[in-house]
Order: structure tokens, then sequence, then C-alpha cells
């Protein structure tokens, strides 16, 4: 596969990022997500976040979902984090790939929904 297709072929899949206040709150996510078959992989990792909230300066440790799966599950992703997140705002943005393995993204398509060949 020489680069073009491989950046052709990558195009369709994402990182979706989202923060949780707790280990727990970010477990409970990616158990959700991989079990709906919405991600095929979420991993997690303690961050400490500073952002502005009601006009108010906030430092605080959260978790950091990086949720593997394709663009087109985007938007089912965000109505299931909005359904059980804890946050009024939760973070959820997506980050589009430029290039992956093919047989990571083959793995990606056969865990998600719409199993479909890279």
């Amino acid at each position: 596969m020489n680069n073009n297709s491989q950046l052709l072929s990558s195009a369709s899949y994402c990182v979706v990022l989202v923060s949780a206040s707790s280990q727990a709150q970010a477990e409970e996510l990616a158990i959700v997500l991989v079990k709906s078959q919405l991600a095929a992989c979420v991993s997690f990792l303690p961050i400490t976040s500073i952002y502005t909230w009601h006009e108010q300066l906030h430092q605080d440790q959260e978790w950091q979902l990086i949720i593997k799966t394709k663009q087109t599950l985007f938007a089912e992703i965000t109505a299931k984090v909005q359904e059980i997140h804890s946050y009024e705002v939760p973070e959820i943005i997506a980050i589009p790939l430029i290039a992956g393995s093919p047989s990571y993204l083959q793995w990606i398509s056969k865990q998600v929904e719409g199993c479909e060949e890279v």
C-alpha cells in the first residue's frame, strides 16, 4: 500500500477525546462505548485541566479518554457520552486520523458498527 492509499483509507477514522471527572466515570464511559460497538478501544489516563467555567478559573484532576473509532459514529458517541456524563458541557472532540497501519484500521472496522473493509 503506498502512502496515498494509506492516507485515503485512514480518512474515515478518528480519535475522540472526552474528559471525565473520575477514574470510575472514565471506566464507565469506556465500557459503555466499547460494549455498544461505538469504539474499538478506549484508553484513559489522569490529567490536570485548567479552564474557565462560570467566569471562574478552575484547575482540576480529570481523566482523559482517547477513543479510537470511525468518524461516522461521532454523533452516536456524542449522544451516548452526553446521556451518561456528569458534566453539563463535557469535552467531546474528534481528531481525524491522517494515517494508520492497515491492520489496525481493519481491526477498528471489525470492532465497531457497520464492519466494512478498509
